[in-house]
């Protein structure tokens, strides 16, 4: 694995506000898996990401999310592994951050505050998920996790979700920065000019308030078949119609996607750099298909290119 940067990097780039920062996400594997396969699992994992130069990992929480979207779930939901237990279990050999996701909802406060206080700040960030809509019951509002975060463990960095698709979405990145968000990490994208208007009304709305904005962080994921393409948008990813039809009838859909991504990014590293705002990627696979993790894996090399870091 090559590296400039030591394995502590993450948490001063975030600080700094640095652009450039490159994460891999992935998800725990379910929760009936036998340690045995978790380890397995574990380890074709770390052995593709070894020749990847990024600054962290990405550990989702996975939250049944049909109070959202009561639609068929093209992929049926089954819970995962608690990504905070996965990390410190599990994955001793990886020796660069992660930030571990909390879908802050599914945790009584107690649980949330026991993590808080034992997280390793060097090796650890967290992201705090609200509920998914306003009718689902919880047991922790998100106003309700961020206060508990500054009283308990204010040094634990924390990131927030932005979803580019929603109307004055950088209002809501400003009452989370405001609430102690230092970073935010965006939904799948494929709407390059989505994420541009949103970026735009961010920077500016800081610059007015004489604010400093926190990287956004885009997260890309390839797309390899039509079932694929069906769990984005149930997602709630804006796939513009161009797009969709361009993959609907692509001989190699994943290739196509593919292409989709790398273009998106380049776009996105071209209008960030210009207006000068803090920027970094996210890639991940939504699918477990092989052949799509290895995609997206192969995507995250050439960002890496893209943000001019070493291989």
């Amino acid at each position: 694995m090559v590296d400039d940067r030591d394995n502590t990097a993450l948490p001063t780039l975030v600080n700094d506000a640095e652009s450039g920062i490159l994460l891999f996400g992935i998800t725990p594997p379910r929760l009936s898996t036998a340690p045995e396969r978790v380890r397995e699992i574990t380890a074709a994992t770390l052995a593709r990401l070894d020749f990847l130069d990024v600054d962290g990992l990405a550990l989702y929480d996975i939250d049944d999310e049909s109070d959202r979207n009561p639609a068929e779930r093209p992929f049926p939901y089954l819970p995962t592994m608690d990504p905070a237990v996965y990390h410190a279990e599990y994955l001793g050999e990886w020796n660069r951050p992660a930030v571990i996701y909390r879908c802050v909802g599914k945790y009584p406060q107690a649980e949330l505050r026991t993590w808080l206080q034992t997280a390793d700040t060097d090796r650890v960030l967290g992201v705090f998920v609200g509920a998914a809509s306003k009718d689902k019951a919880v047991r922790t509002r998100l106003p309700e996790a961020q206060a508990l975060r500054r009283d308990v463990r204010p040094d634990l960095l924390l990131g927030g979700v932005a979803i580019t698709e929603r109307p004055e979405e950088h209002l809501r990145l400003l009452a989370k920065q405001e609430a102690g968000c230092t970073f935010f990490i965006s939904q799948v994208i494929y709407n390059a000019d989505a994420v541009k208007s949103m970026v735009s009304d961010y920077y500016y709305a800081c610059r007015d308030r004489q604010l400093a904005p926190k990287p956004v962080l885009f997260t890309l994921s390839v797309c390899g078949s039509v079932k694929t393409l069906t769990f984005l948008k149930w997602l709630g990813v804006d796939v513009p119609r161009w797009i969709t039809n361009s993959l609907l009838h692509a001989e190699d859909t994943l290739a196509e996607s593919y292409e989709h991504c790398l273009a998106n990014a380049r776009d996105l590293v071209a209008f960030c750099r210009k207006l000068g705002m803090p920027f970094g990627f996210l890639v991940e696979s939504v699918s477990i298909r092989r052949v799509e993790i290895e995609a997206s894996v192969a995507l995250a090399g050439e960002v890496s290119e893209l943000l001019g870091r070493g291989r």
